[in-house]
């Protein structure tokens, strides 16, 4: 008797591994997901006037020493402080477009504190990740970014998967 549910568990797990026999999506409708998901990174890209950096291009600049500004938009206690990009500091933002500033989906921290942790310099190199590509913390940090006149601003849409998945170290607090 166990050896048969082995049998039907392993079975059910190679079914689901491989696309052409998974139960719930196909590979075909994997695409249209896909599709949408880079369609809305995108617009969002062209709407915050900011550009992209993959995960091997950060990896490159923070190997290289790169003068930069490196920015976890994540919550602090769930995600923050248990792994983030090492040097990264966290600011909060909402995973909804956020329009106008509003402290409330920011953690209680105002404009001008943001603006603080981005400094003066104004040609900075400014990195802006969250979770993962469907996540939009990223797109509202990074966007806001460029509505308070920063030029050099890049959202890093893998974010800490694409970070893990890399197999690249991750930074922690106690």
């Amino acid at each position: 008797m166990k050896k048969i549910a082995v049998l039907i568990l392993t079975l059910f797990c190679l079914l689901m591994a491989n696309p052409s026999f998974a139960l719930f999506e196909t590979k075909f409708e994997a695409e249209v997901t896909k599709e949408a998901d880079a369609v809305k990174l995108f617009r969002d890209t062209t709407a915050g006037g900011y550009d992209l950096v993959t995960v091997t291009e950060l990896k490159k600049m923070i190997d290289e020493g790169k003068d930069m500004l490196i920015i976890d938009t994540m919550p602090y206690e769930d995600s923050y402080k248990k792994e983030h990009v090492p040097g990264a500091l966290q600011f909060l933002f909402p995973i909804p477009d956020m329009k106008e500033w509003d402290d409330k989906e920011t953690g209680g921290k105002s404009q001008a504190d943001f603006e603080a942790m981005l400094g003066p310099d104004k040609d900075k190199t400014i990195i802006v990740y969250c979770g993962f590509v469907k996540c939009t913390r990223s797109h509202n940090g990074a966007m806001w970014a460029k509505k308070l006149g920063y030029k050099n601003v890049y959202r890093f849409p893998g974010g800490i998967f694409g970070w893990k998945g890399a197999g690249f170290p991750v930074g922690t607090l106690k």
